[in-house]
């Protein structure tokens, strides 16, 4: 193709992209979508309730509806701003199905840590608080209950959709008992319990997290089917049940813990049991998953060791502790279920 039939609006526009990303980043930490809640107001308005110089209000309201996630009504000082459906739904607090606390995280730690992408593919090392002396991630989230919670909040409104598609699709119908491995607030648990009422489940995690999911559980009335349960995954065995649930948890992890957890959950199961990684899984060519290779770059900033994988790498690991049979399942967005059956 000649140079003058050459397009490069998809390079500027990934280029900058990063622009777009601080756009909506800085209206969750300014809390926008909250104060606007129902309502509209005027870019004065909403500029004072903010706090905003007048020099940028225009801009970047404006700018947010550009992309979207905003909607006004009229034009100039008399346009009202307004929450779009989606974000009315999912980026303010009073909602239940706000998922705010990702994007929340994103702009407060990782948006800086990716400036030094360059130095971690050169080193393969953390470029996170680590790099600067400080405790690595994990060790700072459960440094307090405060950040721990807020943490946990924040994965779980993200992985909810993922949950409610799991319950829907993978057949439940021939199991008891699940144990969910790493389950935070008893998420998993929850919902696939709401739709599957002839389950039982025990959510396992660290002891910190244990009073946290506990509160959940009771909100829930859910006291008589979900135990939670303290303990370390790499430590202790696995508590047995007829399904092993890990969300988002292998991909935490170097290729020597990820066998490792495998084989824990093999060891957990009975013959006829499924286990399922809940992953933003990389399609087998490494070409589509867009958000998944990038999760597995995160990865690299924040651990170094740890990455995302593929459905193919799932079938190869669990192959050599003894998995025999395996699916994968699509869930919400990027999303999917990879499963292995111990037969």
């Amino acid at each position: 193709m000649a140079p003058d039939q050459l397009d490069p609006s998809h390079i500027m526009q990934t280029a900058t992209a990063f622009w777009a990303s601080k756009v909506l980043l800085t209206a969750v930490e300014l809390d926008l979508f909250t104060t606007l809640g129902d309502g509209g107001m005027a870019a004065s308005q909403l500029g004072d309730e903010l706090g905003l110089h007048p020099r940028g209000t225009y801009d970047f309201f404006d700018a947010l509806v550009a992309l979207k996630f905003l909607e006004r009504d009229g034009e100039g000082p008399e346009g009202e701003y307004k929450n779009t459906p989606q974000t009315a739904a999912f980026l303010n607090k009073k909602s239940e199905t706000y998922i705010g606390g990702m994007p929340e995280m994103l702009n407060a730690r990782l948006f800086g840590f990716w400036n030094d992408l360059g130095t971690a593919l050169k080193t393969g090392q953390p470029q996170n608080e680590v790099k600067r002396g400080g405790k690595s991630v994990f060790e700072e989230l459960y440094s307090s209950e405060a950040s721990l919670g807020e943490f946990l909040d924040a994965m779980t409104g993200f992985q909810a959709a993922n949950f409610i598609l799991l319950a829907e699709t993978f057949d439940f119908s021939g199991y008891k008992t699940v144990s969910d491995i790493g389950g935070a607030l008893a998420l998993l648990s929850r919902i696939v319990g709401a739709q599957c009422p002839h389950l039982t489940f025990t959510s396992f995690d660290l002891p910190p997290v244990a009073p946290l999911a506990e509160k959940h559980v009771r909100a829930a009335g859910m006291e008589d089917r979900i135990k939670v349960v303290g303990g370390d995954f790499f430590e202790d065995d696995l508590p047995p049940a007829d399904v092993i649930t890990m969300g988002n948890i292998l991909h935490d992890w170097n290729l020597e813990k990820k066998k490792l957890l495998i084989r824990k959950a093999y060891a957990a199961l009975p013959v006829g049991g499924a286990f399922i990684a809940i992953e933003n899984l990389i399609d087998d060519a490494r070409r589509e998953n867009v958000f998944g290779l990038l999760m597995s770059l995160n990865m690299l900033i924040e651990h170094g060791d740890a990455f995302d994988y593929t459905g193919a790498d799932f079938r190869e690991w669990c192959r050599e502790a003894g998995f025999s049979r395996f699916e994968v399942i699509p869930l919400a967005g990027p999303t999917s279920a990879a499963i292995a059956y111990k037969e």
